[in-house]
């Protein structure tokens, strides 16, 4: 498994990159927040040579304002991965399954050279989730052991911890195999 974390404007925009494959970064949330640090945090990721993502935290409602705005904050980079974020809102919603599964796929029309993946935590995607659509990937959000999501369906990502960052491992036997995968080749 490869080692990985998420990141956000909580986290330093020089967080450390040690034995880490891949790096996801909060890029965007509803219709008009951009993560202030977005540009460094990218920068602290590439520069360590890392797999990059890119995620949207998704807003129930006008999922076009939405993803527009996703894909003209988040950098153009072929091989880089986005994903969009469902779970619960700080207002106590969520978007819909309908919903979810729309964004996604204007997210795929809008970056057609991009791999887009659904975060969601195991919760969402045994209770809330009546799809199972997750575009090219699931990553999947289950605090057990590293690697051992309690889930049956197939994932790309796992987030196993928030302590003391958000650490992910990815289910790729080499950095390269996930580089293919994230450049479609």
């Amino acid at each position: 498994m490869l080692q990985g974390i998420d990141v956000s404007a909580y986290q330093s925009s020089a967080y450390d990159t040690s034995g880490l494959s891949f790096v996801f970064i909060k890029a965007t949330e509803g219709r008009s927040y951009v993560n202030p640090k977005l540009t460094a945090q990218t920068k602290t990721a590439r520069d360590a040579g890392c797999v990059v993502g890119f995620y949207h935290f998704l807003w129930p409602g006008d999922l076009a304002a939405q993803a527009e705005h996703f894909v003209s904050k988040a950098p153009e980079r072929a091989d880089d991965v986005l994903a969009v974020d469902w779970e619960t809102t700080g207002d106590g919603t969520h978007a819909s399954n309908a919903e979810k599964d729309s964004f996604i796929r204007q997210v795929k029309s809008l970056r057609p050279h991009n791999r887009v993946v659904l975060y969601t935590n195991r919760n969402f995607w045994l209770t809330i989730d009546t799809t199972s659509y997750a575009g090219d990937g699931l990553w999947i959000a289950d605090y057990v052991t590293a690697g051992k999501p309690r889930i049956q369906a197939a994932w790309r990502f796992h987030q196993y911890t928030s302590d003391p960052v958000d650490r992910d491992v990815a289910n790729f036997t080499t950095k390269a195999g996930l580089q293919q995968w994230a450049a479609g080749t």
